[in-house]
């Protein structure tokens, strides 16, 4: 294992995210928005977010940069790395498959939206959550570069401590008792435990 496998690996992880998010994303625009909060805000923390999990990541992908942040690469990191990102990959695919046209990329409810909770959101509340963070520690693993590696950790991290309470608030107006119940018997990211 080299630095520049592992660089591929992570940007084929990237490209695949792609695959599966965009012709969800492109159908979610055919559906009207009935909801939106706080839009200033939510574009915010999605930048930071991108760029924690992409821009940060490519430019040292690309450039090597920051080099004095860089460390020995450990293969095993790799291979642990390499499994996680298609793992996250495969959650993704799962996760867009579930939500159908709820799906959006921002805080907002969708015209007849519907409240999730068959598939994997029998488990988890925010599995979508779940597999950035998943993304988040294989980037960590593949990319020996202590920047690079955790922005993804710190980007993604603040998208999702900054918005997951006003998600659940969001969810709770909209639907209210029957969000109150689904809130009872799942967990949000990590099931039966967080």
């Amino acid at each position: 294992m080299t630095v520049t496998i592992a660089k591929l690996i992570w940007l084929a992880g990237c490209i695949g995210w792609w695959a599966i998010r965009f012709p969800h994303e492109r159908r979610s625009r055919k559906t009207r928005i009935a909801v939106r909060t706080q839009k200033l805000r939510e574009r915010i923390l999605l930048a930071i977010s991108f760029s924690g999990l992409f821009i940060v990541p490519l430019i040292y992908a690309i450039t090597n940069q920051p080099k004095f942040a860089s460390y020995p690469l450990q293969p095993v990191l790799i291979y642990f790395g390499a499994a996680l990102f298609a793992a996250t990959l495969y959650l993704f695919y799962i996760v867009h498959r579930d939500l159908g046209r709820s799906w959006s990329v921002t805080l907002e409810l969708r015209d007849q939206h519907s409240l999730i909770t068959h598939g994997v959101y029998r488990y988890v509340r925010h599995p979508m959550y779940s597999a950035f963070w998943l993304w988040a520690i294989a980037q960590a693993l593949l990319l020996p570069n202590w920047i690079a590696g955790f922005s993804g950790i710190v980007g993604f991290g603040t998208l999702y401590f900054c918005r997951v309470g006003n998600e659940e608030r969001m969810m709770e107006e909209a639907f209210g008792a029957q969000y109150r119940d689904y809130e009872a018997r799942t967990k949000r990211i990590i099931p039966g435990i967080y």
